[in-house]
């Protein structure tokens, strides 16, 4: 029997997962966890063979969590199941080390789809996020782009993203604890990147890009 811990910081999300899972014999959801914290106590006590991640948790960065967990636990296989626009994000997560990424609104065989490929060794995404990465890989330069949204470091998007939000730059060090020197440092990167001359501009651009994100 495949044992799965689910991620996520909401728990009626969490516990249709589990509902759904539990339907099948060969699967069982051995935890779940709601935050960063949590997640790296479970995957030690209970060593899972996958986890089941929202990248948007009440404390701490989903992709950091990918990223330390592959570091950590090799063997461990991970799905990411988001609202978070795939277009997005669904390279940051696979080059951050996970193995999937999944729209949380896909129809309940489609996570089992994903959920079974996984196990099994493959790597998950949508058909319309495999066109799209397929594209970009045949199209775009081996360099980072130099401008544009694109251009922006993982940390760089996120704090754009949370800027969208409605966060400041105080609450922002305090959700990833850092100090807000450098939440102001990675502000004027992304003002530098995206072509901004000052924090009104900044703002406007993430708050348009973030409910472009929760929409699609």
């Amino acid at each position: 029997m495949q044992r799965i811990v689910v991620v996520d910081d909401h728990p009626l999300v969490r516990e249709g997962l589990i509902q759904l899972i539990s339907r099948h014999h060969d699967l069982v959801v051995c935890g779940e966890a709601d935050s960063v914290l949590s997640a790296k106590k479970a995957v030690s006590s209970l060593k899972p063979e996958l986890l089941i991640l929202d990248l948007r948790l009440n404390k701490g960065d989903g992709l950091e969590l990918i990223d330390f967990l592959r570091l950590q636990y090799p063997s461990l296989r991970i799905l990411v199941l988001s609202q978070l626009d795939q277009m997005l994000y669904a390279e940051r997560v696979l080059r951050a080390g996970a193995h999937g990424y999944l729209m949380k609104e896909e129809a309940a065989k489609e996570v089992m789809a994903a959920i079974r490929l996984v196990l099994a060794g493959g790597i998950y995404v949508s058909p319309v996020a495999n066109e799209y990465l397929l594209r970009k890989l045949i199209n775009t330069p081996v360099l980072r782009p130099t401008h544009g949204i694109e251009s922006l470091t993982d940390r760089e998007h996120q704090i754009f993203q949370m800027l969208g939000s409605g966060l400041s730059s105080r609450q922002i060090a305090c959700e990833l604890f850092l100090s807000i020197k450098t939440v102001e440092t990675h502000r004027e990167n992304i003002k530098l990147k995206l072509g901004v001359s000052n924090s009104a501009a900044l703002i406007h651009e993430a708050t348009v890009s973030f409910n472009h994100a929760a929409q699609s």
